[in-house]
């Protein structure tokens, strides 16, 4: 039987991200995403849901997204879907949620807007001067 599990969302932060750390050192980063859908009904009154995704990214992604994002902050996200179960300490009961794993993100936010620094990408290395040299001055 054949499956395909994928998530793509576009969406903003609904609050700052939660870094921790595993005891060994790995980093895991939970994130809240609001993704908005609108639309209009047949009695041309417009309407809106709002979906909250609770998504988890590992590692160096996961420090990434803690440094450079917070509330408020537009993000899109691949992962997948998956199911998180433990027993609820207080009650006793088992308790589950569904989460995206997340696979790769990209940032939304212009610079000016207080975004990650964009890498630099230089045109063209600056020219620098060429000193005169006669056929005697080379070295070979």
């Amino acid at each position: 039987m054949a499956s395909f599990n994928k998530v793509i969302l576009i969406g903003n932060l609904t609050r700052d991200p939660e870094l921790k750390f595993l005891p060994k050192g790995t980093g895991v980063c939970n994130i809240s995403m609001a993704v908005n859908r609108r639309w209009r009904t047949e009695a041309g009154e417009e309407r809106e849901d709002v979906y909250f995704a609770d998504c988890k990214a590992f590692g160096k992604q996961a420090e990434t997204l803690s440094q450079y994002v917070k509330k408020g902050h537009p993000l899109m996200i691949e992962g997948r879907l998956t199911r998180e179960e433990w027993d609820d300490k207080k009650s006793g009961e088992k308790k589950s949620a569904t989460r995206i794993m997340i696979e790769s993100f990209q940032f939304l936010k212009s610079r000016e807007d207080g975004a990650a620094p964009a890498p630099r990408r230089d045109a063209a290395p600056a020219a620098s001067p060429k000193p005169d040299l006669d056929a005697d001055d080379l070295p070979f």
